[in-house]
């Protein structure tokens, strides 16, 4: 038995579920999200329960998709009603972020500025120097806060570049004063 999957997910009031044959859609008061569903994966509805369940719970691979797909179902419903939020800081002498729509422009060291669109649906917020993205989908906003991580990493000797808000960058010593100068 699968020990998240089993788990029924509670539909607050406000949203709306809906599932035909091969698909799921969510809808709330932050937008619509839809998800495939496996052919070997079921979804019953109970009132405002949704129960998940796979045809061979004994398979290993259908135990995963069970697990797995109760949770994608349950974030989009947390999603919808609250969202999901990631946190970046940008570190270093003269490194800057902007937003103006849904694009946003970073100063990060380089000879240029860097412009990053935004995916359709998430908002990002700038308040001094971190970054918040925001959207209902927690895979894009997972998603696009790595891609905005990527374009300056954070180095181990200063620490300048983009990191996560909760990350712990370990930092390296330098270069050690020549010896018997």
């Amino acid at each position: 038995m699968s020990r998240i999957g089993k788990q029924p997910i509670v539909i607050p009031s406000g949203v709306e579920v809906t599932v035909d044959g091969g698909e799921i859609r969510v809808k709330g008061p932050l937008g619509q999200l839809s998800q495939e569903i496996h052919r070997h994966v079921t979804i019953t509805r109970d009132g405002d329960t949704l129960t998940v369940t796979v045809k061979n719970p004994d398979e290993k691979s259908q135990r995963s998709l069970w697990g797995l797909y109760r949770r994608l179902i349950g974030n989009m419903v947390t999603g919808v009603t609250m969202g999901f939020s990631r946190q970046l800081e940008v570190n270093g002498v003269g490194y800057r972020a902007a937003v103006s729509g849904n694009t946003l422009t970073l100063q990060l060291g380089y000879s240029h500025p860097v412009v990053y669109t935004l995916r359709e649906g998430l908002k990002a917020t700038i308040d001094k120097n971190v970054i918040t993205i925001t959207g209902s989908d927690k895979q894009q906003v997972g998603q696009t806060a790595a891609e905005i991580r990527l374009l300056r990493k954070p180095e181990p000797y200063k620490g300048k570049g983009i990191k996560y808000s909760d990350e712990v960058i370990r930092r390296k010593a330098g270069k050690a004063a020549a010896k018997g100068a």
